[in-house]
């Protein structure tokens, strides 16, 4: 479970309402036909953008921005070091018989293994690659659409107030109460499109760099076994594609 998500979300309601409650009370931001113009509206303009499946698995792939990355690029350099090792020692056939976790991985050991070539393995596993962005990235925009959406829909719902408004100047009494109604979905636009569908899309494309840089160590790796390249060889390899900080920490384990 990522905690950042979740506290980020938490903490952004907590601080706005304390501060709405110091002011004088929540009762007057709590307004339902406003709420339902902004939600509403913004669910609406995204069916009518996107097909109802694509928007319907988008609530799944919401998830992984609340789902810690467990596959580190340390220990899968050091895995596909070690399968080198075993290559290089035994076979490459000998590869068969161990057990691996991550499945791209997995898929490209056996391909190793048939015997493929170099050049189409590197082409098999890069159009995984491939497709597996571009189906993160379709969560991405669903969300970054909603983002687009929400401020949009909270200025209709304003325009609706202030029509609503306009029609009751000769009451001074309703002026006031109309114009906070109608700013009310302007702030329930503002708070979901910043604090969770904007920052939710970008937290899902830092998903998706992280899983697409495992993916490229993989394919480097894999490619390296079937050369026959020497281990240490190949961590120098990979490790480039680490950051300083971790290329320090990877240097600290060895």
């Amino acid at each position: 479970m990522d905690i950042s998500t979740i506290l980020g979300i938490l903490l952004g309601f907590a601080l706005m309402g304390a501060s709405i409650a110091m002011g004088g009370g929540l009762g007057g931001f709590i307004n339902i036909p406003s709420f339902m113009i902004v939600i509403g509206g913004t669910l609406a303009a995204t069916l009518v953008m996107f097909p109802l499946k694509t928007v319907l698995g988008s609530f799944k792939v919401v998830k992984h921005a609340f789902k810690q990355n467990n596959t580190s690029p340390l220990a899968i350099i050091d895995e596909i070091v070690a399968l080198a090792t075993k290559a290089r020692k035994e076979s490459i056939i000998a590869l068969e018989r161990v057990p691996i976790e991550n499945e791209f991985l997995q898929k490209g050991i056996k391909l190793v293994v048939d015997g493929t070539d170099p050049e189409l393995l590197r082409s098999i596993l890069k159009t995984d690659l491939a497709y597996m962005r571009e189906r993160h990235k379709v969560g991405q925009r669903i969300f970054k659409g909603m983002g687009s959406f929400a401020p949009a829909f909270g200025m209709i719902g304003t325009l609706i107030g202030l029509v609503k408004m306009l029609r009751t100047l000769n009451d001074p009494e309703k002026i006031g109460p109309a114009m906070a109604v109608a700013l009310i979905t302007t702030l329930y636009g503002a708070v979901l499109a910043n604090l969770i569908f904007i920052p939710i899309a970008n937290k899902l494309e830092g998903r998706t760099n992280e899983q697409a840089l495992i993916m490229e160590l993989i394919i480097e790796g894999v490619l390296s076994i079937l050369a026959g390249e020497n281990p240490r060889v190949i961590r120098e390899k990979l490790e480039a594609f680490l950051s300083p900080s971790m290329r320090k920490e990877a240097e600290g384990g060895v």
